[in-house]
């Protein structure tokens, strides 16, 4: 099948959008299909579109349905249009109804859906590989990275706060791998570096190279106020690495809701709580790394490609009611 893949970011961007896209359109290809990214529809022939976004896709998928009813739509519902836009922006709601299948990045984006519509809805975790030895956590520090960009929705110095909260004898570090999507963020995170002995922001780097950080970390933190379903803990559950989190639905979605590595948004100090007794319990730190582990099996590729693969096939049988190979 030809398959556009809309994006509505740059493909230069360091927005997850187009990290997924890209993840995505490698899955396509591998089953077969050919798979065009386009940040807005241009009315290229096609067989199906993949849309990302409810809001930003809207006018790419108002287009395709107007000009081709009979073709399939799969929206794709990443973050902030399932947490927000869908319940507040009418362009973003006329997508779900014009949508052939969504699909979600875990399974408690569904409860934000009309319960008309959710039997449309299904979920795909997102995969990952594990790197190199997997999970190796070293020094003679107790090191936690924090993988993203700088941006308001991450919360991104909530690590570092927490961190000044903890006792005189604590020897963790954090460690802070992402591009500062604010000249504020910048500087909020350089004269954090400098004041706090505890922290250290490393600015973006290349993915693999954030993934060899946190994969030599004793913990991994997310700190977001909200997520469709933040791909670095697919990431860190490929690696089997303990994963600290804010108690956020689009966590909450993939780790389960008595995953015992949850603080409250915001608050550094629950957090900073958090991470204290990972330092000083060793069998909370084994109790989380267990738990990653059992996890693992969830974000394995031939699992996502597989349900790819359904997916197509169920919103081409809706659309004609038959079969259609790549």
């Amino acid at each position: 099948m030809d398959i556009r893949l809309i994006c509505p970011v740059p493909k230069s961007s360091r927005h997850g959008n187009m990290t997924s896209a890209l993840r995505w359109s490698r899955i396509l290809k591998t089953l077969g299909h050919h798979v065009i990214i386009e940040q807005q529809y241009t009315g290229a022939p096609c067989d199906l579109m993949v849309a990302l976004h409810a809001w930003r896709s809207a006018d790419s998928i108002e287009f395709f349905s107007k000009y081709h009813p009979e073709l399939p739509i799969i929206l794709a519902l990443t973050g902030t249009d399932i947490y927000q836009d869908i319940h507040e922006n009418p362009e973003a709601q006329r997508s779900l109804e014009l949508a052939t299948r969504m699909m979600m990045l875990q399974p408690l984006g569904m409860e934000q859906l009309p319960p008309s519509i959710r039997d449309k809805a299904r979920t795909i975790f997102q995969s990952a590989r594990q790197t190199p030895g997997g999970h190796q956590p070293s020094g003679r520090t107790f090191n936690v990275s924090v993988i993203g960009h700088l941006r308001p929705v991450k919360d991104p110095m909530r690590t570092a706060l927490a961190s000044r909260l903890l006792p005189n004898s604590s020897r963790l570090q954090v460690f802070h791998a992402g591009g500062a999507m604010t000249a504020e963020l910048e500087t909020t995170a350089k004269s954090e570096t400098d004041s706090n002995p505890r922290y250290r922001w490393l600015g973006e780097m290349p993915r693999w190279k954030a993934r060899r950080l946190m994969a030599k970390s004793q913990a991994m933190v997310l700190t977001s106020l909200a997520e469709g379903g933040a791909n670095v803990i697919s990431e860190a559950l490929a690696d089997c690495v303990p994963i600290v989190s804010s108690r956020i639905a689009g966590s909450v979605g993939i780790l389960g809701k008595n995953y015992p590595g949850y603080y409250e948004v915001g608050d550094e100090h629950d957090l900073a709580r958090i991470l204290n007794r990972l330092e000083t319990d060793p069998l909370f730190l084994k109790e989380l790394k267990q738990w990653c582990t059992e996890l693992s099996r969830i974000v394995h590729p031939t699992t996502e490609q597989s349900l790819w693969n359904d997916l197509i096939q169920e919103a081409v049988r809706a659309k004609s009611g038959s079969l259609v190979s790549p």
